[in-house]
């Protein structure tokens, strides 16, 4: 069983959104978790577009956000919210997924204006699920660099933002880990 799923939710193979969650997930595995990407690029298409609820890459994925201690949902803004493909894939999850998951959402965007989207869009969806979602990190694009895979978050103040959310998502993921082993 893995740790942390990273979800991202992007449609592009390299984009922000996606160095900002891995860089969140390199945060956590370096206190020593384990962490695993699913991209929704991982699936075919016709999965997400049919919604193939029986797709083995859909339930395998399925079966590994369900086993995860907490999740790392990330999406660039799209009209004001998540992207289209990244809710094509949650509507094909298990309806209690995220129960009782930790869930930290970072979004990425052109400019600070749509940083709300993380509140009005993000963490609802989240919480429909039955997730438990923390603050969250949005990032302007100019604040990543995609240059530097090691650090891709270029602006001081931002990363600051991110390592302090990743370091409550991780405490959360071992409070409820520790509550779930009294029980």
């Amino acid at each position: 069983m893995t740790d942390i799923i990273v979800i991202s939710g992007s449609p592009s193979k390299h984009s922000r959104s996606q160095l900002a969650a891995n860089y969140a997930g390199k945060l956590a595995a370096e206190q020593g978790l384990s962490v695993k990407e699913i991209s929704v690029t991982d699936f075919a298409p016709e999965d997400l577009i049919y919604a193939r609820f029986d797709s083995p890459a859909i339930v395998e994925a399925g079966k590994a956000i369900n086993g995860a201690k907490g999740l790392i949902v990330a999406s660039p803004v799209y009209k004001a919210a998540y992207t289209g493909v990244l809710k094509a894939l949650l509507d094909l999850l298990p309806q209690d997924a995220f129960k009782y998951k930790p869930v930290l959402p970072i979004m990425t965007g052109g400019s600070p204006a749509h940083l709300l989207a993380i509140d009005y869009a993000l963490k609802p969806l989240i919480a429909n699920l039955k997730g438990e979602p923390l603050q969250g990190v949005y990032l302007c694009d100019h604040h990543i660099n995609k240059e530097n895979l090691d650090q891709p978050v270029a602006d001081e103040e931002t990363a600051a933002r991110i390592n302090t959310q990743t370091n409550q998502f991780i405490e959360a993921i071992r409070r409820n880990h520790a509550a779930s082993a009294v029980k």
